[in-house]
């Protein structure tokens, strides 16, 4: 009788799939790709400040849109955040602080945890800012607390952080910042690609319910320090559904060619 001896119990190799496998070997050409993208935003930048006057005349435009739509409250609710210092100093630190941090914190976290869901996740966000780079040119729009009757939130707590009078700059680079991208609101379309996406790649209650609070949060906050019109956020989550659109075709674009062809038989 012949006594098989038993072999030492070897753990099944991780199931590496192709998405996972490119995100994480090409870490470089995603910094390189974001560096690029805020290179054109400041050249957005520069080209826009040059169309001060019709930034003002959109503005206007828009206002006169939302109150046919009955949307025009920003004030209300500028006036009522810029009158409470803690709620003011708090949503100036939320606007200047949580649009430059959380974003890419959520890029990082789904190129480390989910990297089968990065590569799309990152188009949607780079098709979504170039849409939006694309909005700036086309329709510069003076933010709300340019006009008469708003608050300046930012300016009138800017002793209580970073930044100065001028948008959320830090002192003495206010230069630096495009004052009249107001449309779309990237702020409110950024912070709903990351609440979009901690929610579909988490099961931890806490984090889909922080995920959910965010986007609404930043809504309340750009209203609220006169940044930007209710519009400009509807704009927002626009160009994150049309980028969200886009790079679902660019995968099933890239899927096809990818797909082995079966010869014909003879």
């Amino acid at each position: 009788m012949v006594t098989k001896v038993p072999q030492a119990y070897t753990a099944p190799p991780p199931v590496v799939t192709r998405a996972s496998a490119e995100s994480r070997a090409r870490w470089w050409p995603e910094v390189l790709l974001l560096l690029v993208v805020y290179l054109m935003y400041d050249g957005v930048r520069m080209l826009v400040a040059a169309g001060h006057g019709q930034a003002f005349a959109d503005a206007h435009h828009l206002v006169g849109l939302e109150r046919t739509l009955h949307l025009a409250h920003e004030r209300e609710v500028n006036h009522a955040v810029s009158a409470v210092p803690v709620l003011g100093v708090t949503m100036s630190y939320a606007y200047a602080a949580l649009h430059y941090a959380v974003t890419p914190i959520v890029l990082v976290w789904l190129w480390k945890r989910r990297p089968a869901q990065y590569a799309r996740a990152r188009t949607t966000l780079v098709a979504a800012t170039l849409l939006g780079l694309v909005g700036f040119t086309l329709f510069p729009t003076a933010p709300p607390r340019m006009l008469p009757g708003f608050v300046d939130t930012l300016a009138k707590y800017h002793e209580w952080g970073w930044w100065s009078g001028d948008a959320s700059a830090p002192k003495g680079l206010g230069g630096l910042t495009n004052e009249f991208a107001a449309m779309p609101s990237l702020h409110v379309g950024w912070a709903a690609w990351c609440g979009w996406q901690v929610a579909r790649n988490t099961t931890r209650r806490l984090l889909r319910f922080l995920a959910v609070a965010y986007p609404v949060f930043i809504f309340a906050v750009v209203i609220g320090t006169g940044n930007h019109y209710v519009l400009d956020a509807v704009a927002g989550l626009t160009v994150i559904a049309v980028g969200a659109g886009l790079a679902g075709a660019t995968d099933r674009l890239r899927d096809r060619s990818t797909v082995p062809r079966v010869p014909a038989s003879a």
